[in-house]
């Protein structure tokens, strides 16, 4: 038997009676719970009885006491579920009204992805018919190629890609390719004729060879190259691309666009040109200011989805590419450089001697600029 002290004996008596208070509230709380409930459902039957025994009393005119005790204790039966199932129906169809003024997290879900794959359609849609509008043939540019081709075999072109072997033929497969990358990109915005003098200098001195390039000095390429536009700058890529050369590639050069790319002072018309030259894969169109410059004015190439002029040498190659068949894409450029040099020049295009100048939409519409000295003496005589 275990024995308490006194403060022990008190704390369990008063833990004791608290436990029976608590009990006691309880059971007053559910008694009053029922009976209010008990009251709610006694006044629904007494209305709905009267409500009934009216009804009844219309249509039965003078049914027995008996029968309608028996019926009036299975209408409180009935009304009794009755007045139980509403309560049930209402708070769940309110809950689903509640939950109703809240998307669902699926129905949400879907019409997202639905909203995201009609923007992607649009899109698709939107850019295929750019590319279909851009990818159309020009009319009569069949003719207009074959008039250039004619014009310049008759003019002495400046670009003369067989007499003038820029290839270098002459060396070594490994060496060719090599020598190949050094003129063309020695040839950015410089004249044919000072390239090819640049480059058979680099020949003499024995420096076209990746090791050779590597071992030389910056100065003495720089001075070997001069006066090639941009030289300083030419001088310093072309040490680079020997030293990447021969670190990446065995001495050799890059095979793939990309690679060729990602070379110092290599664009996309260098890239493509020596991929074509060097390893005999045409992938693209070499684009350069001639190129760009006659193929707006012959109306052949637009932004995508608009009728505007090309901005760029590469807006116009992706332009041209969309149409042009790829039979074309290599001698594509040297027709027009040459043309381009002798006829379709920058600032005073030959339009009067021009053969295709009837179906050139740009033809006389460029008035030439009047010369330095015309101006000077303009000038004199208002004086």
């Amino acid at each position: 038997m275990v024995h308490l002290n006194l403060n022990e004996s008190k704390a369990l008596m008063i833990l004791i009676t608290s436990a029976r208070a608590f009990n006691a509230m309880n059971r007053r709380m559910m008694y009053s719970t029922r009976s209010s409930s008990k009251s709610i459902s006694a006044e629904s039957l007494t209305l709905r009885s009267n409500s009934n025994s009216n009804s009844n009393s219309e249509s039965a005119n003078g049914a027995s006491g008996g029968s309608e005790n028996r019926v009036s204790s299975q209408r409180k039966k009935r009304l009794k579920q009755e007045d139980l199932e509403p309560v049930k129906k209402d708070s769940s169809r309110e809950t689903n009204e509640m939950c109703g003024l809240l998307p669902d997290i699926e129905d949400f879900s879907s019409r997202t992805s639905k909203l995201n794959s009609y923007v992607k359609s649009r899109e698709a849609s939107t850019a295929a018919s750019s590319i279909g509008t851009a990818g159309r043939s020009p009319q009569n540019w069949e003719k207009v190629l074959e008039g250039i081709r004619k014009m310049t075999s008759s003019e002495e072109a400046t670009v003369d890609p067989v007499n003038c072997d820029r290839t270098g033929s002459f060396l070594p497969p490994k060496e060719r390719r090599f020598y190949v990358l050094i003129g063309t990109l020695l040839s950015s915005q410089t004249k044919d004729h000072v390239t090819g003098a640049a480059v058979e200098r680099l020949r003499l001195n024995g420096l076209l060879t990746p090791e050779a390039v590597d071992k030389a000095d910056e100065s003495t390429i720089r001075e070997l190259i001069y006066p090639v536009g941009f030289y300083t700058r030419k001088a310093t890529n072309v040490k680079k691309v020997a030293e990447i050369c021969l670190t990446k590639y065995d001495g050799d050069i890059p095979r793939s666009l990309e690679e060729l790319l990602s070379l110092p002072g290599v664009g996309p018309k260098i890239a493509h040109l020596v991929l074509h030259i060097a390893w005999n894969d045409v992938q693209g169109i070499c684009v350069d200011t001639h190129v760009h410059r006659i193929c707006n004015r012959l109306g052949w190439v637009s932004k995508p989805g608009t009728k505007q002029k090309t901005s760029s040498p590469e807006e116009t190659r992706v332009s041209l590419q969309q149409w042009l068949p790829k039979e074309e894409w290599v001698a594509i450029n040297f027709l027009l450089v040459g043309f381009g040099q002798r006829i379709c020049t920058p600032l005073r295009p030959r339009c009067g001697v021009c053969s295709i100048s009837e179906l050139c939409p740009s033809a006389f519409k460029e008035t030439p600029i009047k010369s330095s000295k015309l101006k000077k003496s303009i000038k004199s005589k208002k004086v």
